[in-house]
């Protein structure tokens, strides 16, 4: 088939590359790009069309957005400029790439790949998949079905969002050690696995690629722990396959 593209828009960084569909693997090098700041909707698309031109991309497109998206339309921002919230954020980029283009939650993408072909793969049952990154994202999985715009992130963890204490970005701006950051996490894991008695905790995001630095420091529980396979291109691999089902 065609080319597929897949683009993981984050809070701090939006980054692309076309897919190897039947290998689950970027097909080249991604490109990268700083997210602007403000995030408006226009200085995000702008940014995207220059991920995408990197490559002479010519077929479909699927996006990741920080945030709910149903049937395209993006309807929270908590991490991105509100002026996403109810937009038509499918339509707004296929007709900017002028191209064919489909818009997923961030975590939802990367749960998808994850399942298809990497820790998840196979899995029966309850599977989450975490990212840990500008916030925390969850894509929550039953028996490979995905159950879409989680968003657990948001869950009240000590009078807050839990992502405002446990995301890596809290990490960096509270300076925390290691040790410290592992507390946090598996308070946080405490939580969505009391909710969800999941079989499998699949944790990914940026912060993956060190997961040898904090996954020993967390306590044992019911569910196996795992560091994601595809890291941070999970985003990428899950937007492009989400545009091949969608064509």
């Amino acid at each position: 088939m065609t080319a597929v593209f897949g683009v993981d828009i984050g809070g701090s960084g939006i980054k692309g590359a076309p897919v190897d569909l039947a290998r689950g693997a970027l097909a080249q090098e991604r490109h990268k790009v700083l997210t602007p700041q403000p995030s408006a909707p226009e200085a995000v698309v702008e940014a995207v069309r220059e991920v995408v031109r990197r490559f002479d991309h010519q077929g479909p497109v699927g996006l990741t957005f920080p945030g709910v998206v149903v049937d395209g339309r993006t309807r929270t921002a908590a991490n991105v400029d509100k002026g996403w919230i109810g937009l038509d954020a499918a339509g707004l980029f296929r007709e900017a790439l002028d191209l064919p283009a489909v818009v997923l939650n961030d975590a939802d993408a990367a749960g998808i790949a994850e399942t298809a072909h990497g820790a998840g793969r196979g899995e029966h049952g309850v599977v989450l998949v975490l990212t840990f990154g500008t916030g925390i994202g969850s894509a929550l999985l039953v028996d490979g079905v995905l159950v879409p715009n989680t968003e657990l992130g948001h869950l009240e963890m000590r009078g807050k969002d839990a992502e405002r204490r446990a995301s890596s970005a809290a990490k960096e701006r509270h300076d925390l050690s290691w040790e410290q950051w592992a507390g946090r996490v598996d308070e946080y894991l405490d939580l969505v696995e009391g909710l969800f008695s999941p079989q499998l905790i699949v944790i990914g995001g940026g912060v993956s690629r060190k997961h040898e630095r904090f996954l020993p420091l967390l306590r044992e529980r019911e569910a196996r722990v795992v560091p994601a396979e595809l890291r941070n291109d999970a985003g990428i691999v899950g937007a492009a396959m989400a545009a091949a089902r969608a064509v």
